[in-house]
């Protein structure tokens, strides 16, 4: 029998990932989705799914929500965390927001009070390569930040061999900013063009510095005129010799969705997968490390699915995509 799962925040981007990644998944059946008013199709908001997956999105509301196996809470911080206090233990959630990533302190200096405490301790942060184990009997996973995700994966085989200033130099497609119209999102504003934003002190600096144990990294993120996508290209200095390629290629040599590759990365090799490809090279005691995700997807809702995958006991690649676009 399949598991019952819930989406709320179906009609966002990521939402609708999920539903195109869960409509084939054997053991999830997608019974409701959610969102914070309802009333709507999602084969309306998207026309895409016309013929394929038409269903009604109801008002989210705990009573209803808590009656599904797994919960998907594609939704802002602040929102997540006012119905994770009231749904855990009734069901599994799989968090998307920053919530529950952070402990308290660096969550309210870098966001807003928090007002479920309680569960922070419950929470196992979900990056599968180095939290499976906690993962498998969590029932809470707080599913890491798009730029957390691709910055960390290359960063952490090489935490203990690198000292002074780290830069990291972040690039997205504009789907990273969600559906939410803005200035900088505007078609002539992003369109041939390409900025740096919030520098130094975006969000998502503190996510890597917590969960690398870093703190001397400068995060600078840049907006992208493409669609989806992600690289980033980290700077670091050495403090003793290495071979980096075999401290990479030891790292992850049993781990499904990391690619290791033997020139710079590019963006439309992982786009439509779970992969993140990472290359590295050193020049003295120069380190730089160059990685590359789809921002939708390793940077949200096909980690998701790994992770919910990996806490109902089956096996993590089930369902998840893993041939990029092409063209």
């Amino acid at each position: 029998m399949k598991k019952s799962v819930a989406i709320v925040g179906a009609t966002g981007y990521t939402g609708a990932e999920l539903i195109k990644i869960l409509i084939n998944h054997p053991y999830f059946e997608i019974k409701t989705l959610f969102s914070s008013n309802g009333g709507e199709k999602i084969e309306e908001i998207y026309p895409a799914f016309k013929g394929v997956f038409e269903a009604d999105i109801k008002k989210a509301e705990i009573d209803e929500i808590a009656k599904h196996d797994l919960v998907f809470l594609a939704v802002p911080h602040k929102t997540a965390m006012a119905f994770v206090k009231e749904l855990y233990g009734k069901t599994k959630i799989v968090d998307f927001s920053a919530d529950y990533r952070l402990n308290l302190e660096n969550y309210e200096e870098y966001y807003c009070p928090h007002i479920d405490t309680n569960n922070l301790k419950n929470a196992v942060y979900g990056l599968p390569e180095y939290f499976r184990e906690e993962i498998k009997n969590s029932n809470l996973v707080a599913n890491p930040g798009c730029y957390p995700t691709a910055t960390l994966l290359g960063l952490l085989p090489f935490a203990d061999f690198i000292e002074g200033n780290v830069f990291v130099d972040a690039k997205s497609g504009v789907s990273g900013a969600g559906k939410k119209l803005s200035e900088t999102t505007h078609f002539v504003t992003i369109d041939e063009n390409m900025f740096a934003y919030n520098p130094i002190k975006h969000r998502h600096s503190i996510e890597i510095k917590e969960k690398s144990g870093i703190e001397n990294i400068n995060f600078v993120p840049h907006l992208l005129p493409i669609n989806r996508g992600m690289m980033i290209s980290i700077y670091a200095t050495l403090k003793e010799d290495i071979d980096v390629t075999n401290i990479l290629k030891e790292a992850y040599k049993n781990e499904k969705f990391i690619r290791i590759k033997d020139k710079p990365v590019d963006i439309k090799s992982v786009a439509g997968t779970n992969f993140c490809d990472i290359f590295v090279m050193k020049n003295g005691n120069s380190l730089f490390i160059n990685t590359a995700i789809d921002n939708l997807l390793r940077g949200a809702s096909t980690q998701a699915v790994v992770n919910a995958n990996i806490m109902m006991g089956y096996d993590e690649s089930t369902s998840i995509p893993q041939i990029a676009y092409i063209p």
